[in-house]
């Protein structure tokens, strides 16, 4: 027996197989209406139209990319689903060389709804973060000092 937990994490596992795959079909099934998406460092974008826009413009510009997602917590209320994890990311830039690939971290709140009978996501809000290491309380070790 499938979890509302279980069925969220599959739909969240989903949104960044549709991401890394370039799979705008897919993308389009997992979106609900009245979505909002925040790109780390960006101003919110309203409406589903234009949030898959946005995406196909990010995919369109990188031919490689790939997300190791770590500390999720999914909770769900009434329909309602939140989930919190970290995206760790590897990606290369259009026009660079195939040896050249780009990592970050990103913070990721993603609010599913259910509807249409599944799970769909309404708003993906990502932050860039700074390296563990720039936590208040952590100590920089150089060399040579």
């Amino acid at each position: 027996m499938t979890t509302d937990v279980d069925a969220v994490r599959a739909a969240n596992d989903s949104f960044y197989a549709a991401l890394e795959d370039g799979d705008l079909d897919a993308l389009e099934r997992l979106w609900a209406d009245h979505a909002v998406c925040v790109h780390p460092g960006m101003a919110p974008i309203h409406g589903r139209k234009a949030v898959l826009r946005s995406w196909a413009a990010i995919l369109a510009a990188m031919p490689y990319l790939q997300f190791v997602i770590t500390d999720v917590v999914v909770a769900t209320s009434n329909g309602v689903a939140v989930v919190t994890c970290t995206e760790n990311l590897l990606s290369a830039a259009e026009g660079m060389p195939d040896t050249v690939f780009a990592g970050g971290h990103a913070v990721a709140t993603n609010v599913y709804r259910y509807d249409r009978d599944a799970w769909r996501l309404w708003v993906h809000h990502a932050s860039g973060v700074r390296s563990r290491m720039d936590w208040p309380g952590q100590r920089r070790h150089r060399s040579g000092s």
